[in-house]
């Protein structure tokens, strides 16, 4: 691809790490075959190529329009180009400075403008997000149906195992998880316990950040980062084995926290130690002994988030836990295409949000499954608003093993 930096952007961070990912970029094309945006729509701007010529333009000088800003908002950041790409571009990185950098130039609607800055304000903050979530389950029962099924009763959490093994890992609170289902850490907790593991939440962290980052509000995103370094930081230094996320799209970032402080002559090198300890639950649980764990006979459909098998490419580590506890696997259509949820997409794209998760549960659904099995909190209470068939968590389904 040719191309040439003006001189605005050319020896900025930012700029000069766009230029290390164009240059890998041949335009083949192969990406557009794997984007759920471009499948969906048909438009090349809508789609991996189509963007990345988009961000080329504004880095070479040419004035950011609204138009770019639409067909960016549109896109997912799933990754699932960046596991088709034969020649290793970066999207995801490159997304995020093209995104950034059009937001610059491009005044938001007053009306956008706000509703993105209350979701920055709410989401990331579990004391906040309580609030409303309590609201709309007192007022559950007298909404219209289409508002009733986007508020999930939560489940009970349940005991949380007394701290007594050797082996100890951190846990990732989060933001709306630790509302809308708290359960989920304390399966993991009870799982881990289980196999000689004690889970420690740690009540100072807080939101991983990619709320505020997707939202193209980065220094924002890296405060909150810094905050959950400083609190898991003491533990890490008395040796802590590991980092645990539970959420998958969580899990993602917090992996790549040293890439984002890594120019922070403060947090860099913590980040990066930081970086190194986290895993998802699926990495933690495949390195374990399953056999002291119970094993069952459902028909799961296991719904791999874009998170999981593009961001962190783990894919197949999950289905072979399951597999290997008894669990039949159902067949799964397109298993690489997002389902529509993709942190905050489903509150500011919800056409094309509403149409990929139908048909993410078309596929899903089509061998006829007891439940659906997700990794990430946001993919779960999305899908869950689309269907009567139960929709959990996949460590859940250990925990009752």
């Amino acid at each position: 691809m040719q191309y040439t930096l003006s001189e605005k952007y050319k020896n900025t961070t930012e700029g000069q790490r766009a230029n290390e990912i164009l240059g890998k970029c041949v335009h083949c094309g192969f990406c557009t075959a794997t984007c759920p945006t471009y499948q969906l729509l048909g438009d090349e701007l809508d789609g991996p190529r189509g963007r990345i010529y988009q961000i080329k333009q504004v880095l070479e000088g040419e004035p950011a329009t609204a138009t770019m800003q639409l067909h960016l908002d549109r896109c997912l950041t799933c990754l699932s180009c960046e596991t088709t790409c034969p020649s290793g571009v970066e999207y995801g990185k490159l997304a995020q400075i093209g995104k950034d950098f059009v937001e610059e130039q491009v005044e938001r609607p007053l009306l956008e403008k706000l509703k993105r800055k209350l979701l920055r304000l709410i989401i990331p903050y579990s004391s906040r997000f309580v609030v409303l979530f309590r609201l709309g389950l007192i007022f559950r029962p007298i909404l219209p149906p289409v508002l009733k099924k986007q508020i999930h009763v939560p489940k009970q959490a349940g005991v949380w195992p007394d701290k007594k093994h050797n082996r100890k890992m951190l846990v990732l609170n989060g933001c709306v998880q630790s509302v809308m289902s708290s359960n989920i850490n304390a399966s993991t907790a009870r799982v881990l316990d289980k196999l000689g593991i004690s889970l420690l939440p740690v009540v100072e962290s807080g939101c991983c950040g990619a709320v505020s980052l997707h939202l193209q509000a980065s220094e924002e995103a890296k405060d909150f980062m810094r905050t959950n370094i400083d609190a898991w930081w003491p533990y890490v230094e008395e040796g802590v084995e590991a980092i645990v996320m539970t959420a998958s799209g969580c899990g993602t970032l917090v992996k790549d926290y040293y890439d984002h402080l890594s120019t922070d002559p403060v947090y860099a090198e913590k980040a990066k130690k930081v970086s190194g300890l986290v895993k998802d639950i699926s990495e933690v649980i495949a390195a374990e002994d399953l056999s002291k764990l119970k094993t069952a006979n459902n028909k799961v459909a296991a719904h791999i988030p874009c998170s999981l098998q593009h961001g962190q490419q783990l894919n197949g580590v999950v289905e072979t836990i399951l597999t290997k506890l008894g669990y039949e696997l159902t067949p799964v259509k397109d298993a690489h295409l997002c389902c529509g949820s993709a942190g905050t997409y489903s509150l500011l794209q919800t056409e094309i949000s509403n149409t990929l998760r139908d048909n993410k549960l078309e596929a899903l659904q089509q061998g006829d499954p007891d439940l659906i099995a997700t990794a990430n909190i946001g993919c779960l209470h999305h899908l869950q608003a689309g269907t009567e068939k139960t929709v959990l968590h996949w460590i859940e389904l250990l925990d009752q093993t």
